[in-house]
């Protein structure tokens, strides 16, 4: 009877355990990342009402491109160009990103996804 009481035990706490790992999902939302026209400078990363020229984030990132043209994203192995008003998701690395025929004194952004 000890037997199979242990059992019943032992099958609800998998059950229980089973329904725990259901319940939170592995993958995190990715952290909106926009990237802005701005002067001086051309453009900036927004960042609740602040602008700023390097930003890490945690997980992945939704980059935003809501600049004047194209955005050329290198970093990870890849280059990637994001059009206006599109978005890319980015894992983890180092990117830099600068618009597509900036001139050469405009800003060159630095995003870290760790």
């Amino acid at each position: 009877m000890k037997k199979i009481a242990v059992l019943y035990l032992a099958i609800a706490l998998l059950a229980v355990g089973a329904g725990q790992a259901f319940a939170h999902p592995t993958h995190a939302t990715p952290t909106k990342v926009t990237v802005v026209m701005h002067d001086p400078g051309c453009h900036w990363f927004s960042v609740n009402g602040a602008f700023k020229l390097k930003l890490a984030v945690k997980g992945s990132a939704k980059l935003l491109n809501v600049d004047e043209a194209a955005l050329k994203v290198v970093g990870a192995g890849t280059i990637r160009r994001v059009a206006v008003g599109k978005a890319a998701l980015l894992g983890k690395g180092t990117y830099a990103i600068t618009m597509v025929g900036q001139a050469p004194d405009d800003n060159h952004l630095k995003l870290v996804v760790r």
